[in-house]
């Protein structure tokens, strides 16, 4: 086990000297070609950040105001029928928009049903299945300059809602 620990800690510095040899063997200007990747990436951040910023602080206003919480309380009838929790349900709002907002989310469940109850095991199951649609598609197409999204949507929310679905599956034959 101890092998396996000290190979780990090598692989990384290992790939960065087979990159860097292998650039230098291939005759690129391995820092030159560095550095203007690094420019180009901050570039990308430069772009990116506005977009993070706002949904950001859109996730976290309709948090603060309690427009999730009231969300939840209407579609109450509809999610228990589901198998979801109600507090779960600003959970699953808030995921397709930010992950660490809603990993805020998940704290807050932990501390009030218990990280071992179902709702703890939902959510931490929830938070693997599900992705933030939102955020990956304003930030991905944006740097990828992609302005078509055709069927993009659509699909991320349907496997949203199949992941979604398949963890309440999990979460009930887990209990």
């Amino acid at each position: 086990m101890r092998a396996l620990a000290n190979l780990s800690d090598i692989v990384i510095p290992m790939l960065i000297f087979f990159i860097v040899g292998y650039g230098y063997v291939s005759k690129v200007k391995v820092y030159e070609t560095f550095l203007k990747g690094a420019k180009d990436g901050l570039n990308i951040v430069v772009d990116i950040v506005p977009t993070l910023i706002g949904l950001l602080v859109a996730v976290g206003m309709l948090r603060a105001c309690g427009f999730f919480d009231m969300l939840g309380r209407v579609l109450a009838p509809v999610t228990g029928l589901m198998g979801l929790p109600v507090q779960l349900f600003p959970l699953l709002a808030v995921k397709l928009f930010s992950s660490s907002a809603a990993t805020g989310l998940v704290l807050d469940i932990f501390k009030t049903a218990g990280p071992d109850s179902y709702a703890g095991l939902l959510t931490s199951i929830l938070m693997s299945c599900t992705e933030t649609v939102f955020y990956t598609m304003s930030v991905y197409f944006l740097a990828a300059k992609v302005t078509k999204t055709r069927y993009t949507l659509a699909g991320a929310l349907l496997s949203t809602l199949a992941g979604t679905v398949a963890s309440v599956i999990l979460a009930g034959r887990m209990v």
